[in-house]
């Protein structure tokens, strides 16, 4: 039979059972699986050695996305988060654009940029043309730090210098465009760029402040592309909801933070659950909605001749396979190996297609039933068991919330006397 990530009623089976169907997919052995279900899988000596002052740990729960169908390939997509309905949303959305083939993604070659900061200089623009007619010299030094990302193909690549205007007076920017193939990039990126400062202040004469990678890794976008009928979105009174919802969204900057928060729900979830840098993908990708002077949203939907919907996504993707607690996690390591993502590109491509998956199911609660409809639901257990109740009684006391449209911490509290009392005389 082959494999499929479409798994119908998979929000319906015990968390073991969920594992099964994930242990089939992927191939996971037994010891990897019980690695996932289980809530202690770092000890204290490996959480020691990751972060500084540690105390201890802070689990966050793992969900699996399911019916993503990305060039032709089925997925499963682990997604770490602790806010209700995401998961659900983007498996939602997902099922939808299997209809018409699923989701098209490409990306760019994995090019990250590092940053040498250079003031003092009498002549600013001629020394920017000595440091570009220096080229090929400070490439070979900055290649020089990492021979092996160079023998697989990767490496300082070019660089390219300019001239900025600040408080402090013009600085000379000289950026250096590596390859970091499967590799994030920061380590790499911020040895050569340490390791040119001398040789960049010789060639300018001025004084090398800060050399660091950039965040912003407009040479490095991922790319993703969905059509979904109108039928499966729920009408076309629905599809011009969601195309008006994108026009408020790239017209105003208060509803376009919230537009790009939800992409970034998944984006980010699929990024900390493969062990990488979350607060750099947040960062590049909110720098890159703002690039042209504007902050814009980072996907576009618009309405085809037909009638049916079409959505497209852009946005930088600072993200490895190899290095960090990619690595280092044992849990980001089975998550790799859930996903079956064979290089950083292709995650990256996994990555659009997410946050293009999770915009979509947003924008048509928006434009159709309400996003608290389903987010409520999940929330009301959240707050039941933020006041105390336990067992069936969660259920019960988020139940009589929604009937009764009062998701508040001080209803619950007040529920779970009255159905306790209940249950208790019965």
């Amino acid at each position: 039979m082959a494999r499929t990530s479409r798994i119908s009623g998979f929000y319906k089976l015990h968390p073991k059972e969920r594992l099964e169907h994930v242990q089939a997919f992927a191939g996971l052995t037994d010891d990897e699986t019980r690695t996932v279900f289980s809530t202690g899988a770092l000890s204290m000596d490996q959480v020691n050695r990751m972060i500084e002052n540690v105390v201890g740990v802070m689990p966050v729960p793992l969900g699996i996305a399911v019916n993503f169908l990305i060039n032709g390939k089925d997925y499963l997509i682990p997604m770490a988060i602790e806010e209700p309905s995401v998961v659900a949303a983007a498996s939602y959305a997902a099922k939808m654009a299997r209809v018409r083939g699923g989701f098209t993604a490409s990306t760019t070659e994995p090019i990250m940029i590092g940053q040498i900061q250079v003031v003092g200089v009498e002549d600013p623009h001629r020394a920017r043309i000595a440091v570009l007619h220096a080229r090929d010299e400070i490439l070979k030094q900055a290649n020089e730090q990492d021979p092996i990302l160079v023998s697989v193909g990767g490496g300082a690549k070019d660089l390219q210098a300019k001239v900025i205007d600040t408080t402090r007076g013009p600085m000379v920017i000289v950026e250096l465009l590596v390859d970091c193939r499967d590799a994030m990039g920061a380590n790499a990126v911020n040895t050569m760029s340490e390791a040119v400062a001398p040789l960049i202040e010789r060639i300018t004469g001025g004084r090398v402040y800060l050399r660091i990678i950039s965040n912003l890794a407009t040479k490095r976008l991922a790319r993703a592309k969905v059509l979904i009928p109108q039928e499966e979105v729920g009408g076309e009174a629905v599809v011009d909801g969601i195309v008006q919802a994108y026009a408020f969204a790239a017209s105003d900057p208060y509803r376009c933070a919230t537009h790009n928060k939800g992409v970034m729900n998944g984006v980010s979830a699929v990024v900390l659950a493969t062990g990488n840098d979350t607060r750099a993908m947040e960062a590049g990708a909110h720098a890159y909605a703002s690039i042209s002077g504007r902050y814009r949203p980072l996907t576009v939907w618009e309405k085809t001749r037909e009638g049916d919907l079409v959505g497209t996504i852009e946005l930088p993707v600072a993200v490895g396979l190899v290095g960090g607690a990619t690595k280092a996690h044992p849990v980001a390591r089975v998550n790799v190996k859930i996903l079956g993502v064979k290089t950083a590109t292709e995650l990256g491509e996994v990555l659009a297609c997410i946050g293009l998956a999770q915009n979509l199911a947003a924008l048509r609660a928006l434009a159709d039933e309400g996003i608290q409809r389903g987010h409520m639901a999940l929330h009301a257990r959240n707050v039941a068991v933020e006041a105390g109740a336990t067992g069936d009684l969660v259920d019960a006391v988020a139940q009589r919330m929604i009937e009764e449209k009062k998701i508040r911490l001080d209803r619950a509290q007040q529920l779970i006397h009255e159905l306790g009392a209940e249950a208790h005389l019965k």
